[in-house]
C-alpha cells in the first residue's frame, strides 16, 4: 500500500531496477566500512521509507546481500552486518604483457570446459578472423576458476584448420594460446577492446552471480606474424575476482605529458617450464 492507501502496481512494488539500486547502495556501505561489521541495519519499514521503495523491494535486496554472506538475520533481533569473510584471491591480468600473462594465468588457474564443437561462425566472428564464406570454426566455452571460485567465462573461436586435432581433455588442461602455438602457429600481436556488460542468465549461473550483475567484457583477436587471424575471444569477468593492471613510464622526461606501457621485467626461468 502507498501513503494514500492505494495499492501499488505490481511492477512498481517489485521493480528489479529498484531492487538493484537498493542492493548496490547497501552493499557499497558494507564493503566500504560505512556499515561496520556487527552493525544492525534499520528495519524494513525504515529502509523502505529511506529509499522510497516498497518493503518487497527491500526484502529482495536484503536477500541478495544475505546470499553473498554480507548480512545475517537474527530471529527476534534484526538484520546485522556480518564479520568480513576471507576474500577469494583475484586473478590479475598484466595488460602490457598480454601473451606471457595469458599462458601464466592458464597455468595458475583451473579451467572447466562447458561446450566444445565445430560450427559456422557468427558474422562478427567470421569478419574478425577473416574467414572465407565456407570456413568453419572450433568453438569452446570455458569457465576459469581461482581457488575454486569462478572468475571468467570465455567463448573462443579458432579456425577449424588450426584446432581440428585438439581433444576435449586438452581443452580442459591447456591454455588455448599454448595449443595454438603447439599446432605451429605463433602469436605475434592482438587487438583488444575492454568494456562492461550485464550478466545474462547463462553467464550469471556459470559465474555464480545474479542476473544483471556488472561484468568486465573483453574482446580479443590474435594474429600471427603474417597477419593471419588465429583466435577470437569473448571474455566476461567478475570484477571482484579479476583485476587489470599496467605499469606505465613517462615519455619525454620530466616535461613529458604522455605515458606508455612499460616493458615487463624479465622473469627468471622456472624449472617446471617445458
Amino acid at each position: 500500500m502507498c501513503k494514500t492507501g492505494e495499492r501499488l502496481p505490481v511492477r512498481q512494488a517489485t521493480d528489479p531496477l529498484k531492487t538493484q539500486r537498493v542492493y548496490l547502495l547497501l552493499r557499497d556501505q558494507i564493503v566500504s566500512g560505512e556499515l561496520a561489521a556487527g552493525a544492525r541495519l534499520p528495519g524494513e519499514p525504515t529502509l523502505a521509507e529511506d529509499h522510497e521503495v516498497s518493503r518487497v523491494t527491500i526484502r529482495r535486496a536484503l536477500g541478495r546481500l544475505a546470499e553473498e554472506g554480507l548480512i545475517t538475520k537474527r530471529a527476534g533481533s534484526g538484520t546485522y552486518v556480518r564479520e568480513a569473510q576471507p576474500r577469494v584471491r583475484a586473478a590479475i591480468a598484466d595488460v602490457s604483457n598480454v601473451f606471457s600473462n595469458l599462458i601464466e594465468m592458464g597455468r595458475s588457474t583451473e579451467a572447466r570446459l562447458l561446450a566444445f564443437d565445430y560450427m559456422a561462425p557468427p558474422a562478427a566472428v567470421r569478419e574478425a578472423l577473416r574467414l572465407e564464406a565456407d570456413e568453419r570454426v572450433q568453438r569452446s566455452v570455458r569457465v576459469r576458476l581461482v581457488d575454486g571460485a569462478p572468475f571468467s567465462h570465455l567463448t573462443a573461436h579458432v579456425p577449424e584448420r588450426i584446432g581440428r586435432d585438439w581433444s576435449r581433455d586438452e581443452m580442459n588442461r591447456e591454455p588455448l594460446l599454448s595449443l595454438i602455438e603447439r599446432a605451429g602457429f605463433a602469436a605475434a600481436r592482438a587487438t583488444q577492446e575492454i568494456s562492461a556488460v550485464l550478466a545474462g542468465p547463462e553467464v550469471a549461473e556459470a559465474l555464480d552471480v545474479s542476473v544483471g550483475s556488472p561484468l568486465v567484457a573483453l574482446t580479443r583477436t590474435v594474429f600471427g606474424p603474417g597477419e593471419e587471424a588465429l583466435e577470437h575471444l569473448q571474455a566476461l569477468y567478475r570484477p571482484d575476482r579479476y583485476h587489470l593492471s599496467m605499469d606505465l613510464v613517462r615519455t619525454g622526461g620530466a616535461a613529458g605529458g604522455r605515458w606508455k606501457p612499460a616493458a615487463a621485467p624479465a622473469r627468471a626461468p622456472d624449472p617446471a617450464d617445458p
